[in-house]
């Protein structure tokens, strides 16, 4: 649990209800205030995918599209937002204007009487993402076994009611059925596709995916040899090289924002 969800069962349960449903929601909690604002530091709240207050209170209307925004935003990023809403002429005095992003902060408008400051931390909490891992081999195995250390979900075969669950797919059949694996994790729908086996096989099943009419560019789009040069040698070291590679392709939007 986080420190949010201590201090309101009420926020509690329900985050711990769209858990159980494999469901990204947020947390919002308000920081710091200035001037006369409805809520005060510390109020805190449950957002839905789509930004919907779920649980909590943030005060009324003045902060809402703002929080809503920010929530929406996290989530897709995968990153906290940390969102100042002022009046118009006080964004003005500090040389930004709404939608700008300063220093980790992004402002947006308060037009509410009341003229005060809130600032708003948005922390995303999203699913465990899906790894299918298809085939049996010794790499298949191994992977099966090591990426669940490390937060993944792995499964068999993709599960195409999870839209919001970023999906990737590695082909580890190795020389099993590798033709229709690649058949089965292209017409999966969008996502990431790896697989097991030198460059120059996949360059011979990707004469075979062509000639049944598979799209070019989702061919060309599939990684292939699966992993990172670490130099590895036993189906471990290579599930390994697989998790590092996979994990450097989930965390790529958070490096490109911090560079």
């Amino acid at each position: 649990m986080t420190p949010a969800e201590f201090l309101s069962s009420d926020i509690a349960d329900a985050a711990q209800d769209l858990r159980a449903k494999d469901e990204p929601f947020a947390f919002a909690t308000i920081v710091r205030t200035v001037g006369l604002t409805a809520a005060k530091p510390g109020a805190k709240a449950l957002l839905s995918s789509d930004g919907t207050l779920v649980r909590g209170w943030l005060g009324g209307g003045c902060t809402r599209g703002a929080v809503k925004r920010a929530a929406v935003q996290a989530l897709r990023d995968g990153r906290p937002q940390l969102v100042s809403v002022a009046p118009e002429d006080l964004l003005a005095e500090k040389g930004v204007a709404a939608g700008d992003q300063v220093d980790g902060t992004r402002f947006a408008r308060n037009s509410c009487p009341s003229r005060g400051t809130v600032d708003i931390f948005i922390e995303p909490c999203l699913p465990a993402p899906q790894l299918v891992v298809l085939g049996a081999s010794p790499v298949a195995k191994a992977l099966s076994e090591l990426a669940p250390l490390f937060h993944w979900s792995v499964t068999a075969e993709p599960q195409k009611d999870k839209p919001h669950k970023k999906r990737f797919i590695v082909v580890a059949t190795q020389g099993q059925g590798d033709l229709d694996a690649l058949k089965t994790a292209l017409g999966a729908g969008p996502g990431y596709v790896a697989f097991v086996g030198s460059r120059r096989k996949y360059a011979a099943l990707a004469k075979k995916l062509a000639d049944t009419g598979l799209d070019h560019s989702a061919i060309d789009s599939v990684h292939a040899p699966a992993g990172l040069k670490l130099g590895a040698i036993t189906p471990e070291e290579i599930a390994l090289s697989i998790l590092a590679q996979l994990v450097q392709e989930r965390r790529a939007n958070a490096i490109q924002t911090d560079a």
